[in-house]
């Protein structure tokens, strides 16, 4: 397996958005969502988001979103780890972990203090196929402090 972790580029769309449309029915289960390559192709140039891909011989097989922000207490910047999801198929080769490794010599670069890493609720494994099991994030961070709190602008967004 060779595995590269790489900015997903506009071109990248039309493998992007699949595995976004994965992501969503993972999380949020309901009809099976339409990959919709004409978002990915938003995401992938978007100034404010920044997306790798993880490319296992150079089929795109995961994702990570993060932002590089002001923290502005120190006056210094963090990165923000929005997502990272690997497909099923290509799970428990350490492609989570890689995702991890390269933000963390990213941030060194760019003088991140830290990475906050979003990670969400647990789901119902049997259901959606997503891991039940918390190791990654538990082995290599530790737990903020920081309580986060979703203020809810389009409640139809919210629906499952």
């Amino acid at each position: 397996m060779s595995l590269t972790i790489a900015a997903v580029t506009q071109a990248d769309a039309h493998k992007l958005a699949p595995i976004i449309a994965a992501y969503a029915q993972a999380m949020k289960r309901g009809a099976p969502r339409r990959p919709d390559e004409y978002y990915s192709e938003l995401l992938a140039v978007d100034p404010a988001t920044e997306v790798l891909g993880a490319f296992v011989d150079e089929e795109l097989v995961g994702f990570a979103v993060f932002f590089d922000l002001p923290d502005t207490m120190s006056g210094h910047r963090v990165g923000h780890l929005e997502d990272i999801y690997v497909l099923p198929a290509f799970r428990n080769r350490g492609i989570g972990r890689k995702f991890v490794e390269v933000l963390k010599i990213e941030g060194q670069s760019r003088g991140w203090d830290r990475l906050r890493w979003v990670v969400p609720p647990q789901v119902d494994a049997a259901a959606t196929g997503l891991p039940t099991d918390n190791a990654l994030y538990e082995e290599i961070a530790t737990l903020s402090a920081s309580r986060l709190y979703d203020i809810i602008i389009d409640p139809l967004s919210r629906k499952p």
